[in-house]
Order: C-alpha cells, then structure tokens, then sequence
C-alpha cells in the first residue's frame, strides 16, 4: 500500500477540473532516484496540470512525499502474470 501527504496550499486550483461526479485534482507519483529519503519517502507527488500546460513545458508543484507502508509483496503485474501462467497449465478449471 502507499500512502501521500499533499500539502493543499500548493495545489495549483486552475488546473482542478470538473468531472462526472464533481470537482478532479490529477496526481503524479515520482520515484525518488536515490531510494527512500531521511524521512522514509520512496518517492514525490506533483500535481498535474493537463496535456497543454505539460506540452509548453510547464510543469506542475511538488505537493507532498509518498512512502510504501505494509508488507512488500509482487506488484500487481507480477501477480496477474503468476497467477495466468499457473491457470493456464491446468485444464481442471470449469470455465
């Protein structure tokens, strides 16, 4: 599982856009290059401000840190790929 802290105050409020079922903030996750911080942060949270502003190269605030907590285990990739690789071996599987 990870975890964010935003800071608010950094949230760009012209690039919230509105949404089916109200209003939409986009967020970017960033690896940290180095590993975890001195805080135990694996990586950064900018916030996205939509494909024209992206395109004339602007880029969004860093709005807060991001960390994984719990038990590390395969990603979910990994464990769609494992669990295909072993349905497909056996034939007993009714549907």
């Amino acid at each position: 599982m990870r975890t964010a802290n935003i800071n608010v105050t950094k949230i760009d409020k012209t690039a919230l856009y509105e949404g089916k079922n109200g209003k939409y903030l986009s967020l970017v996750f960033f690896d940290n290059k180095e590993g975890p911080d001195q805080f135990g942060n694996d990586g950064f949270v900018t916030q996205d401000l939509g494909k024209e502003r992206r395109m004339a190269g602007e880029k969004g605030p860093i709005i807060g840190n991001w960390k994984e907590v719990g038990t590390k285990g395969p990603t979910p990739a990994q464990a769609v790929s494992n669990t295909t690789a072993s349905t497909a071996e056996d034939d007993s599987i009714p549907f």
